[in-house]
């Protein structure tokens, strides 16, 4: 398929609208597309789903403009942080994290940002004892360390909550503010977010500054409505650049969503997720696996997503110019796989017309 040029306009208040055919995509095989997601989606079917083509809405569900907490795709918001500050030049990805928070010192004098944002540091809290099923780090005081980490940092991936959490902590000292505060300044209002659909959850203030929540978990996540979501998505579409003004490096951008965790490591036992091979910088890719399989298979390698627990997902497809986001609260009555995702994605792939797209 021929790469349609990418011509992007950028919402003000509110975002443009177009048809798909305008876009270059066929009308028929987007709905086709959509409903393959209703019919194999829990009650929540396509309400909070908006599709975006160069910048345009081409399809949207009733309901993108409810708000809700997304969990885990809050990660992506607390490594988006990380790039802020990198670009400011207060810190490096190699940066010790015990440089900013003294508690880590003594069993965790290794771990760098490098370790937090790939979920290889290793890094456990008091009371990370399992739960039921919840096994991944679900302290309800995640900025005690634990003596004993899981690993030495870098050397297995576990998708850890607890260690998010202090990540964000760590964060919030380097910032010398609230993440929240930070976020809203230099992108949320930059790319006109909405300040009544989007908010993020904090916990107790630490040495005086709140912290937010850099997991998703306990019910501090970033709230959030699908519309003002995109927004985000749209400025990573285009590597940081918003209408012409860089907001985050560009170098960070390709870095975060590109697989940064190797497929040699191996896999701690209770990690809720597999990221070798397929992990960014707290964003997902469609990177290849050990076993030589994609996240994705049949989408485009430069895919990524951010994604969280309820259904909640934010696929980025580049050579698509699109930006494609399904949000819910709906996992306990049916999850959404990624093979689910593929075929959906696939099916948009299949919408795309060859050679059009560029008559607005």
């Amino acid at each position: 398929m021929v790469q349609l040029p990418a011509r992007t306009v950028y919402p003000a208040k509110d975002w443009r609208q177009a048809t798909p055919q305008s876009q270059g995509v066929d009308a028929a095989k987007l709905d086709e597309a959509v409903e393959y997601l209703r019919a194999n989606s829990g009650p929540d079917g396509v309400n909070q789903v908006l599709i975006v083509r160069n910048g345009y809405v081409i399809w949207q569900g009733s309901q993108i403009d409810r708000v809700h907490g997304i969990w885990s795709c809050t990660k992506s918001f607390t490594s988006t942080v990380l790039g802020l500050l990198i670009d400011d030049g207060k810190v490096a990805l190699d940066t010790p994290v015990a440089d900013y928070v003294t508690e880590m010192a003594s069993a965790y004098p290794e771990v760098t940002l490098r370790h937090f944002t790939t979920m290889t540091s290793g890094y456990r809290a008091v009371g990370d004892e399992p739960r039921g099923t919840y096994r991944h780090g679900p302290s309800p005081t995640p900025f005690d360390p634990c003596d004993a980490p899981l690993f030495a940092p870098g050397t297995q991936y576990a998708y850890w909550d607890s260690a998010m959490n202090q990540f964000a902590n760590v964060l919030t000292r380097i910032a010398g503010e609230p993440i929240e505060d930070l976020f809203r300044r230099r992108i949320a209002e930059p790319v006109g977010m909405d300040p009544k659909e989007w908010r993020w959850g904090r916990f107790d203030p630490i040495d005086g500054i709140v912290v937010n929540g850099g997991s998703g978990n306990a019910n501090r996540h970033i709230f959030i409505s699908a519309r003002q979501m995109a927004r985000l998505g749209l400025l990573f579409l285009n590597e940081g650049n918003w209408n012409g003004r860089q907001l985050i490096g560009t170098e960070w951008v390709r870095m975060a969503t590109r697989p940064q965790v190797s497929t040699t490591i191996p896999l701690w036992p209770d990690s809720a997720a597999d990221g070798r091979g397929v992990y960014g910088f707290n964003w997902w890719t469609n990177g290849v696996r050990a076993d030589g399989t994609r996240k994705w298979p049949g989408v485009p390698a430069g895919a990524y997503s951010a994604s969280g627990y309820n259904n909640n997902e934010m696929f980025v497809v580049p050579t698509w110019n699109m930006v494609i986001v399904r949000l819910g609260l709906d996992q306990n009555q049916l999850h959404l796989t990624d093979g689910v995702y593929a075929e959906f994605l696939r099916k948009i792939g299949a919408a795309l017309k060859e050679g059009a797209g560029d008559e607005r």
